[in-house]
This record gives C-alpha cells, sequence and structure tokens, in this order.
C-alpha cells in the first residue's frame, strides 16, 4: 500500500563498430574529444533520433574511419546500467574497405592504426581502451584456448 518515485536518466543510444579489414587487419583509433582524456578505441557513436541501430553503425563507421563494408553483424548489446535507459551495441564490420575521407564532429581528433588480431587484444585489456565492456571476451581468449579460436573464427572468418 505505499507508493514511491524511481528516476531513471535516459540517453541516447550508442553503437560501437570494430572494423576488420579484407586482409584481416583492426581498425583502432587513438582519439581527442571535448571534455575528455585521449583514448584508444574503436568506431562508434551515438544513435540519432529516428535511426535504425545498423544505419547509425553503418554511419558512425563511414564518418569517424572513411570505411564502409556490406559485411556488418552485431557482436554483443549492452544495457550498461539499470539507472539510465540506454543501450551500447557493438558490431563487427568485416571486409572494411577504406572509401572516404574522414567526417568528423567538431572537436573531434581521430587518428587510425590498422592492428593485427592479436595486437588488438593487447590494446583492448590497456587502461586507456574505453569499451570496457569488450574486456571479459578478450581476457577469456587470452586464457582459454577454445575460447581464443571462437573469438578469432569470428573476426576473422576463414583468414585466420
Amino acid at each position: 500500500g505505499t507508493t514511491t518515485t524511481f528516476e531513471k536518466l535516459v540517453r541516447a543510444n550508442t553503437v560501437v563498430i570494430i572494423p576488420v579489414t579484407k586482409d584481416g587487419k583492426v581498425v583502432v583509433t587513438r582519439e581527442e574529444q571535448p571534455g575528455k582524456e585521449p583514448f584508444v578505441s574503436v568506431a562508434g557513436g551515438q544513435v540519432d533520433p529516428g535511426e535504425e541501430i545498423i544505419d547509425a553503425a553503418h554511419r558512425e563507421l563511414r564518418e569517424e574511419t572513411g570505411y564502409i563494408t556490406n559485411n556488418m553483424e552485431v557482436w554483443k548489446a549492452f544495457q550498461p546500467t539499470s539507472k539510465i535507459d540506454w543501450s551500447n551495441d557493438f558490431f563487427l564490420a568485416r571486409d572494411a574497405r577504406k572509401e572516404y575521407e574522414q567526417k568528423l564532429d567538431p572537436g573531434e581528433k581521430i587518428d587510425m592504426k590498422l592492428v593485427s588480431f592479436e595486437e588488438f587484444l593487447g590494446i583492448a585489456i590497456q587502461p586507456d581502451f574505453i569499451d570496457k565492456e569488450i574486456y571479459r571476451d578478450v581476457v577469456e581468449a587470452r586464457i582459454d584456448p577454445e575460447k581464443m579460436k571462437e573469438l578469432k573464427s569470428f573476426f576473422l572468418g576463414n583468414k585466420n
């Protein structure tokens, strides 16, 4: 017979895209954005109002890296906290190819680097890698050969 008020914040959903080129290289970014310390990441950003999540993933990939793909697949989707109405969807962009110049938001500076799958796994557990939601997957793959085989196959397909 009692009532109370529970509050929840609402924010724009976000997408994170891990681009993998035809030759199996992962595109990693080093970013500077207003109000943040520099960080290492992959492509990503907010879903615009009315935009489908998959469309946002393709748009952010193109804007932040100049890469495109016809082979985009959801890897993971997270609701990072119960106190915020917000989803963070991770995509793998296989066979990514550079077709455009970057089209960055004001104040953004994004440098790109192509790394091997193994180098990416090392980068993904560094303190300055911002996309912590994949940390567990990476650590488990590094200690369990079967999980490594599965993750490498997911990322690289028959290129491994």
